[in-house]
């Protein structure tokens, strides 16, 4: 009998904590626009957690927020750790904690993701010409086709490939500064600075082969 009503307690626990996470699922997913799919994703995640006991004597919201940025990453749907750890008022560090124990303990795989993906998100923020933003996709191809970007931040790639591309475009981007684009990109001007030589000499490595092969 002693044995019954403690499991009804707990399986009552684990529905009221699932009913306070999906709540908040609810409102973070619409301060960031992700989509239903990317939301059923979150709540997915959250519920196997939830199951394997992750979220016993942890922040609800800490873990369905992380849930909720894996979600984003195997979705492709471009939001960043800063993007969700500032709606839920928390630091990234700590979120990231959150999602890396996640990844941990259910095995999920981290994505690579493309930063093409967050060029047209900056351009838009920096304000900057179609243009320099179809240079900048150039530029990041280029830089795949190396197979150079491997463990470099995606944001600050696109954020660098943008900045040059504005360089070689100064009609339409000619005031454009690395803070502008550090700033629209949430990154510092000198991971910019730090990947500005390597795609120059990739890029004069291609246009070289260009010319040559005219």
């Amino acid at each position: 009998m002693r044995e019954c009503f403690g499991a009804s307690m707990v399986h009552k626990s684990s529905d009221r904590n699932l009913s306070i996470a999906l709540s908040e699922l609810s409102r973070l997913a619409d301060k960031l626009y992700v989509s239903d799919f990317v939301v059923e994703h979150a709540a997915y995640t959250y519920h196997k957690a939830l199951g394997r006991g992750l979220v016993r004597g942890r922040s609800i919201s800490g873990m369905i927020s992380a849930s909720l940025y894996e979600a984003c990453q195997n979705t492709n749907t471009p939001r960043t750790l800063k993007d969700v750890a500032k709606i839920v008022n928390m630091k990234k560090k700590d979120l990231a904690k959150y999602y890396c124990l996640l990844v941990r303990e259910l095995g999920l795989a981290i994505p690579v993701v493309d930063p093409v993906k967050w060029v047209s998100r900056i351009a838009s923020r920096a304000k900057l010409s179609e243009r320099t933003q179809r240079r900048a996709f150039e530029i990041l191809n280029v830089v795949k086709e190396s197979k150079t970007s491997a463990g470099k931040d995606p944001m600050g790639l696109a954020a660098s490939a943008l900045y040059l591309a504005s360089t070689m475009a100064r009609e339409d981007d000619h005031t454009v500064t690395q803070k502008d684009i550090a700033e629209a990109a949430g990154v510092t001007e000198v991971t910019i600075r730090n990947r500005i030589k390597g795609l120059k000499h990739l890029w004069i490595l291609k246009e070289g082969e260009r010319h040559y092969s005219i």
